[in-house]
């Protein structure tokens, strides 16, 4: 299954712009894979219409609370919508991504592994630390203990 992301190159709206990035820094940062379908390049035309006509979000914004048409970012898996970048980033924040862009259970369990070879690795890594503790000297407590009340009568001496 392709993931596709309807964005604008274009666009001179500044929240839609963001939008979008935030869309695709998410879908990076999870390591999943996606198209850019940019609706505004020469014969993206076709894109840019079924873009439209399946979207059953229109993307609002603050600036345009009711578009005419739905804005980028929209997302669609294969022909099949998503939905627009409030579902999608309410999605992200509840922690339910991998539904909300339909995503095969295969591919959720490459990111599983993923996930459990990196909790090894940390505890390897606090497995390493505790070797390194036996290389550092310590001092008995008797040891300070005794420098404290040395270090009190010299305090006395000094003040008589």
């Amino acid at each position: 299954m392709v993931l596709k992301v309807y964005v604008s190159g274009m666009s001179g709206n500044k929240e839609v712009k963001k939008r979008q990035q935030r869309v695709l820094m998410i879908l990076d940062s999870k390591n999943i894979k996606y198209d850019i379908v940019d609706i505004t390049e020469p014969g993206k035309e076709s894109e840019k219409e079924l873009m439209q006509t399946k979207s059953t979000s229109n993307g609002a914004t603050v600036s345009d609370p009711e578009p005419r048409h739905p804005l980028p970012p929209q997302i669609f898996n294969q022909e099949e919508y998503c939905g627009d970048y409030d579902a999608f980033d309410l999605a992200n924040e509840i922690d339910t991504l991998e539904q909300f862009l339909k995503l095969a259970p295969a591919d959720t369990t490459a990111v599983s592994s993923a996930q459990l070879e990196l909790k090894q690795e940390n505890g390897e890594v606090k497995a390493s630390d505790d070797e390194n503790k036996e290389n550092v000297e310590e001092k008995p407590e008797s040891e300070e203990v005794g420098k404290t009340a040395d270090d009190s009568q010299a305090a006395a001496d000094a003040g008589e």
